[in-house]
């Protein structure tokens, strides 16, 4: 075994968490499945997550927030047009869906609407997420004002948390309508609004 091999085998099990509970929820996800997907015994699973609630915080922490820093929150951090880099990632998102998105919606809100109300520390975290989300938007739209880019008019903080709200109102609209095209619908008025947010002619 290489010095890698344990932290290979961690990703394995995550990977396979993921997978599961984005189709099937924290509560019906099954350990079984998860186990068969990897090929891994439960003894490996247990030396890595003691039970299945530190399993799917670890689902939360490392898979569904990393993905985020890596693909929304670090490209809003580091933009000099806030509203474009908002622009392109929601019509990224709206173009790139599938099936698959619709039917199984959007990892984060499904745990927030299905864990949220029974587990304070599933809420925690899930919390941390929604709040650095806000934030991120909430500094870039600060920065676009700055720059002359945002209207002055504009409450950053909650236009920040309207968008954040209708982008995850989008996908869960869709998920219960099944339909890629009324997602994509939603996500060109969410489009629109944050092109209302712009100083004529910048």
């Amino acid at each position: 075994m290489t010095a890698k091999q344990p932290d290979i085998t961690r990703d394995r099990i995550l990977d396979a968490a993921f997978q599961e509970i984005h189709k099937h929820g924290f509560q019906a996800a099954s350990l079984s499945n998860i186990l068969a997907k990897t090929g891994l015994t439960k003894g490996a699973l247990y030396h890595h997550f003691p039970d299945k609630d530190r399993l799917g915080h670890a689902v939360i922490e490392e898979v569904i927030r990393e993905s985020l820093e890596t693909m929304v929150f670090e490209p809003l951090r580091t933009t000099t047009d806030p509203l474009g880099t908002l622009r392109e990632g929601i019509l990224r998102k709206a173009e790139k869906a599938t099936g698959d998105t619709v039917v199984l919606g959007c990892p984060l809100n499904n745990l927030m609407q299905e864990m949220s109300p029974l587990d304070a520390d599933f809420k925690r975290r899930l919390t941390e997420i929604l709040k650095i989300w806000q934030d991120v938007v909430t500094d870039a739209l600060k920065r676009g004002q700055k720059a002359g880019q945002v209207r002055t008019d504009v409450d950053c903080r909650a236009a920040a948390l309207f968008i954040v709200s209708a982008y995850e109102g989008c996908i869960g609209t869709a998920k219960n309508l099944q339909s890629v095209k009324e997602f994509r619908l939603c996500m060109a008025q969410l489009v629109d609004y944050v092109e209302g947010l712009r100083v004529k002619g910048r």
